[in-house]
């Protein structure tokens, strides 16, 4: 134990602060919490502390990769998804703020809803840090720690609106489905052990690289991708993703599409990039299988929604789907595609949910995701409509939008790797895509009067809530017109992780 005391330098604790920063926000707020109730104060505390963790990123990004613990591994490919996971959270603690907002409610309609808002923070704020513990793990027993802190607090967020039927089921859905997941993970990780003799990544993908045939090992691998896909939604393990995103309050859906996706499709990136036993052969085909079904179930099944959380869970399933084929591709491009693909990825869900978060009340009843909700919205929210309109082109990967950026890396590196079923399938499915992204596009410009409605608030854009979607869609439009700054960025968290 002493041994460890003399090694820990500072230099550790700097690569450690944005995890330590994430913890101590949880404890200040909870603090917070018993002292006094307040929906602002709460909020202001989760926000500063997100923003701490941010910045105290910056010291770490010209560490030398860093092995701070057995369990984790600091280096520029940790730090960039770090960053990726923690904007992700700020952003839906945003629209948390708006989305629970004292304005909204009459005092004759409070009778048996929650007034409770403030522990919706806490488990997005914990939900965080199992999201930064699973990006920078190089090791098995990291890898489920930060996956369990990860997903059991958002079981507690997707059922929060517990007087809403559907946020009941869906919280229930997840949690029973999750569990199975975690199963399956555990039960390969033992399998994986039991032929290895080590946790980590790297001696994993050591052990293995001799035996790679072992019928132990294969069975292993199998069942920890099952548990993953289960996480990341993909084809067959797909079937709670819409019936999840449709009851789960809409920034809860926000943070399962992005914050926490992004962390686990992270971690496979690194586990499959140490680990050469799990590169071709078997693994390639099956992942290949996987990739094309996603795309092509996910897109065919968006077109006939009509239902916006629905639509976009059923389009998140499709984009993962175009993120295997980077991973599967995994030379070359591949590393550099995937982080600008999540980059992307990450910021027009943030957009499409950030609407419907603003549009919707969880004291209605439910949130206003039914499309027809949406028609017209441009001859009542223009500014509204322009934001969702730069997201809807920006997921079908229309040119000048940051979609487009990404699409056409992951592309890139599927040609480079010469993968061309999985081009084809790329190519079909983005075409589907298209015909649904412009459909809500098109409903938001018809007019239909009579119509009954929920509406954002007028003085929307004064808000946080509000502010931080323009943001969002300014940034949507510049790194489409002009990429260069976020593709630097992503070259140097590349190169860490294919280094190692």
């Amino acid at each position: 134990m002493e041994h460890h005391a003399v090694q820990f330098s500072t230099q550790h604790l700097i690569a450690l602060l944005p995890l330590l920063v994430t913890c101590a926000t949880v404890v200040v707020v909870m603090l917070a919490i018993a002292w006094k109730r307040s929906h602002s104060m709460t909020f202001v505390l989760s926000v500063i502390g997100l923003n701490a963790a941010l910045l105290s990123l910056l010291p770490t990004i010209g560490v030398t990769p860093l092995q701070v613990t057995p369990l984790m591994q600091i280096d520029t490919f940790a730090c960039y998804y770090m960053a990726l996971v923690l904007i992700a959270t700020l952003a839906c603690v945003t629209l948390t703020h708006a989305y629970l907002g004292e304005a909204k409610i009459n005092d004759g309609q409070t009778k048996g809803y929650p007034r409770n808002r403030e522990e919706m923070y806490l488990l997005l704020l914990l939900s965080a840090a199992g999201g930064l513990v699973l990006v920078s793990t190089e090791h098995l027993a990291g890898l489920f720690i930060g996956l369990e802190l990860l997903s059991v607090p958002t079981y507690g967020m997707i059922a929060y609106a517990y007087f809403n039927k559907r946020s009941l089921e869906a919280g229930i859905k997840y949690m029973v489905l999750s569990a199975a997941g975690s199963a399956f993970l555990l039960f390969g990780m033992a399998l994986l052990y039991a032929d290895a003799g080590s946790l980590s990544f790297a001696q994993i993908g050591a052990s293995l690289a001799g035996a790679s045939g072992s019928q132990l090992v294969q069975i292993g691998i199998g069942m920890m991708l099952i548990g993953l896909a289960f996480k990341l939604s993909m084809v067959p393990f797909h079937l709670w993703t819409p019936d999840v995103y449709e009851g789960a309050p809409a920034p809860v859906a926000a943070f399962l599409a992005t914050a926490s996706k992004v962390a686990v499709f992270a971690v496979l990136l690194r586990l499959y990039q140490l680990s050469p036993a799990t590169a071709g052969g078997w693994l390639n085909d099956l992942l290949t299988v996987i990739a094309i079904a996603s795309i092509l179930f996910g897109n065919l099944l968006a077109l006939v929604q009509n239902n916006l959380k629905r639509l976009l869970g059923y389009s998140s399933i499709a984009h993962f789907g175009y993120l295997l084929v980077a991973l599967i591709a995994s030379k070359g491009l591949a590393v550099e595609a995937i982080g600008v693909y999540m980059a992307t990825y990450v910021l027009t869900s943030l957009g499409a949910f950030g609407v419907i978060t603003l549009m919707s009340t969880p004291y209605n009843g439910r949130d206003a995701d039914a499309l027809y909700e949406y028609r017209g919205l441009f001859w009542r929210r223009p500014y509204l409509t322009a934001v969702l309109t730069v997201m809807m082109l920006s997921l079908a990967g229309i040119p000048l939008t940051a979609g487009f950026i990404g699409k056409f890396y992951v592309i890139a590196a599927g040609v480079q790797a010469q993968l061309w079923w999985l081009i084809a399938a790329l190519i079909l499915g983005s075409a589907i895509a298209v015909f649904y992204y412009l459909r809500v596009m098109v409903t938001l410009f018809l007019n239909e009067p009579n119509l009954q409605r929920h509406d954002a608030p007028f003085n929307w854009g004064q808000r946080a809530g509000g502010i931080m979607l323009m943001l969002v869609a300014a940034l949507a439009f510049v790194l489409g017109v002009y990429p260069q700054p976020l593709l630097d960025l992503v070259q140097q968290a590349g190169l860490a992780a294919v280094a190692l």
